[in-house]
Formats: C-alpha cells, sequence, structure tokens
C-alpha cells in the first residue's frame, strides 16, 4: 500500500513528518470546520491527562509530543463539536450510540496494539516503539462492519453459571476489563473508558 508523507502542523512551526495511509485525517485537525481555537493550556492539561491514564495502565503515548499535541487538539476539537472526543483520524457520524467505538480510546486500539504495535491515529504506540526500537508504521483501518461484533455476539455461559451470580458482569470494550456490579462503573480502572463504553456480558 502506499504510504503518504504528512507533516503535522502544530502553532507555527512545522513537525517532523510521519507517515500516514491515504484517506486518514491530519490529526491536528486540518479538514474540521472551526469550533473555536484550542488554546496551548487546553492541550497540555488533556495530553498530561492522558499521559496519567497511559502509564498505570501499561500503554504508552507516542513519544514524539508535537505529534501527539497534534492528535490532541483534534481530540479536543471533536470533544468541542460533538461532546465526546472521537477519534480525530476518523470521520464521526455525530451520534454517539453510532460513534461509541472510536471515542478515545477507541475499540480498535489493543488489537491495533497488539498486531501494529500503534493505535489507528499513533497516538498510543507500543513499548518498542516509545523506547525508539521500532519504527511507527501505517496502521490499515479496522472500522468495518464485519468487524465490529453484534451485541450479544460473544459466548454465553451455562444457565447454571447465570442463576448463581448475584450481580451481572460487565465488559469494558476497549480493554476487555470484566467486573461484577449492578451498574458499571462511571470510568474503568484499567484504560480509563466512560460508562458507555461497557456492555453486559454475563
Amino acid at each position: 500500500m502506499e504510504q503518504i508523507k504528512v507533516v503535522p502542523y502544530y502553532g507555527d512551526q512545522q513537525q517532523q513528518s510521519h507517515h500516514r495511509l491515504p484517506g486518514r485525517r491530519d490529526p491536528g485537525g486540518a479538514g474540521l470546520t472551526g469550533t473555536g481555537e484550542i488554546t496551548d493550556s487546553e492541550i497540555r492539561a488533556f495530553y498530561d491527562r492522558l499521559l496519567r491514564d497511559a502509564e498505570p495502565g501499561g500503554y504508552h503515548l507516542n513519544p514524539d509530543e508535537a505529534f501527539t499535541r497534534a492528535l490532541v487538539k483534534g481530540l479536543l476539537v471533536n470533544k468541542g463539536r460533538y461532546g465526546y472526543a472521537s477519534c480525530p483520524c476518523r470521520l464521526a457520524i455525530g451520534q454517539k450510540s453510532n460513534d461509541l467505538d472510536i471515542i478515545c480510546p477507541c475499540d480498535y486500539r489493543d488489537p491495533d496494539l497488539g498486531q501494529y504495535s500503534s493505535c489507528y491515529c499513533g497516538l498510543y504506540v507500543s513499548g518498542d516503539i516509545y523506547r525508539g526500537i521500532k519504527k511507527l508504521a501505517p496502521v490499515p483501518e479496522r472500522r468495518m462492519p464485519e468487524a465490529i461484533p453484534a451485541q450479544g455476539s460473544l459466548q454465553s455461559p451455562s444457565v447454571s453459571v447465570l442463576t448463581a451470580l448475584k450481580y451481572p458482569v460487565w465488559r469494558c470494550k476497549v480493554c476487555g476489563y470484566l467486573c461484577a456490579r449492578e451498574e458499571p462503573p462511571g470510568v474503568c480502572p484499567i484504560c480509563k473508558a466512560d460508562k458507555e463504553r461497557f456492555e453486559r456480558f454475563i
């Protein structure tokens, strides 16, 4: 597949080039209609939050801080536009129920990290890329209708197990975290995904 070299834009300074797939959007917000200026302090605060959430969970943000901050700006633009931080490298519909799988961290982050050492946007990278052992490479889009599991497609446990459980079991669709309680947690303790990213598992 042909690679396209894009130079992300942040502030008034050109940044390091990054290989991206054809059709992927400029993470810094190129092609996005304005929803108000995003300030440097907002970008820094959101970047710091992502960093704090990533490391304890064993995740790494792209060490190219300028590129990562451009992605963060795209997340903030989408958050201002839609009310949620959808992936800046994908087109959101604007209806949260239809965009849940691409709210950062998206449902495809972990499979992409496992197979390609990076998420689709390049925001999250493997330890090898983070340490400079491996180079960032294009990640193909896996958000296809056949790649999104239908509700209830997971194998159901036996009836005897179901009747023995006191509480329903909830599964985080981003990282797979399971918990047994009346309602899903407000935030996943592992990947920090919001409550809406949980589904009834048992």
